[in-house]
């Protein structure tokens, strides 16, 4: 395909996401449908989709409108690009761009959020916001977890190189390694096949770096998702590990990748009849806005009632976690989220309804150190 023809592929699926379809389906609907689409191509249209939903209020301005077209024509405005490169108006690009005037956006439209997030925003990341913000416009790196039971950092770098993958050391975690060449490689990888490696954000790898883990502790992770966290613990210290979602299908594969990686996990649909652990971390649902880098839709399809609604379900989850606790053990909660009232709020709450608990600690991580938005605190009941 040629640039042109990449161009009208992204402005066609960008029209159908405008119009309320997924970005995913939307995706897979025009894979689907262009057979004669390479891998580099399928790659090329990806980017140009999930870049412009990144900056979609900066890029309709600058293209003059909020649609396909707009976003793709935003988007060339944005990197410098002569536009006649994508808009050629052969049989397969889009019509050339003629009376098409734009502008540069301004306020929250500039940093491509919704005007009634950006005060919460401000007030959550104070001083950091705008950079936060404008980090949150890029795509995020690939970050690898080095399986620190199976290889060390060298031993991984090594062997990815052997694949032709580039990766250095990440700053934010002892086992992260950022992927800098081959990331589309990584998980037809030996290093990957072998589980000398994961991928996994490098603030997530930092969460559980500063969980206590100890060997021979028994550990409930409550949200496991995937199990990515759960795999992480596993690979610290010698622990009888446990996951339970309440959706169980996201933790299908989590028996695979922990055979993979030579760890043992326990799969739980009644976490109770377990109890008590010595730690349980809750990883629970948020808004995602630490991650709106990977899920870019997030940040549009949020609205204040789900904002809402995902703080009773974290407080619920948290008083869950408290009812499972084992003496002196400690209960860490965490979100992908930059929100107070989804984090710091959240801890306030639970400390002032259970007298006997006290906060350890609480630490913050935002993209201007290298991975998603996270929030940690660590509680331990007197």
């Amino acid at each position: 395909m040629t640039p042109a023809a990449r161009a009208a592929a992204a402005i066609a699926v960008l029209d159908r996401i405008l119009a309320g379809e997924p970005a995913e389906k939307a995706l897979t609907g025009w894979g689907r449908a262009s057979r004669y689409a390479g891998s580099g191509d399928r790659a090329a249209v990806r980017d140009l989709v999930f870049d412009a939903l990144r900056c979609k209020r900066s890029f309709a301005a600058l293209g003059g409108a909020m649609s396909g077209r707009g976003l793709v024509l935003g988007s060339a405005r944005a990197a410098g690009l002569d536009p006649a490169l994508w808009f050629d108006g052969t049989a397969h690009g889009p019509a050339p761009v003629g009376d098409e005037p734009g502008h540069t956006a301004e306020g929250a439209a500039a940093l491509d959020v919704p005007d009634w997030l950006l005060p919460p925003l401000r007030a959550a990341l104070g001083p950091d916001c705008d950079a936060v913000l404008a980090a949150m416009r890029q795509r995020a790196p690939v970050v690898l977890r080095v399986n620190l039971g199976k290889a060390s950092p060298a031993a991984a770098l090594a062997a990815l190189t052997e694949d032709g993958i580039e990766a250095m050391p990440h700053p934010l975690a002892a086992a992260a390694l950022e992927v800098t060449g081959g990331a589309r490689k990584v998980q037809a990888s030996r290093a990957y096949a072998e589980g000398m490696v994961e991928l996994q954000d490098a603030a997530s790898q930092a969460v559980v770096e500063a969980l206590p883990l100890r060997d021979g502790m028994k550990v409930l992770d409550l949200c496991a998702g995937g199990g990515g966290k759960t795999l992480a613990m596993a690979a610290r210290a010698r622990i009888k590990a446990f996951a339970h979602d309440i959706a169980a299908r996201r933790m299908a594969d989590l028996p695979a990748r922990a055979q993979r990686a030579g760890v043992k996990v326990t799969l739980t649909e009644a976490p109770e009849k377990t109890a008590p652990y010595d730690l349980i971390l809750t990883d629970v649902p948020c808004s995602g806005s630490g991650s709106w880098r990977r899920d870019p839709e997030g940040k549009w399809r949020l609205t204040p009632a789900r904002l809402e609604e995902l703080q009773g379900l974290q407080s619920q989850i948290l008083n869950r976690a408290a009812s499972m606790m084992g003496p002196g053990g400690t209960l860490a909660y965490a979100t992908c989220s930059f929100f107070r009232a989804e984090n710091e709020d959240r801890i306030s709450d639970f400390l002032a309804a259970n007298a006997a608990w006290r906060c350890t600690m609480q630490q913050r991580f935002t993209p201007l150190q290298g991975g998603d938005g996270f929030f940690l605190a660590l509680l331990s009941r007197d």
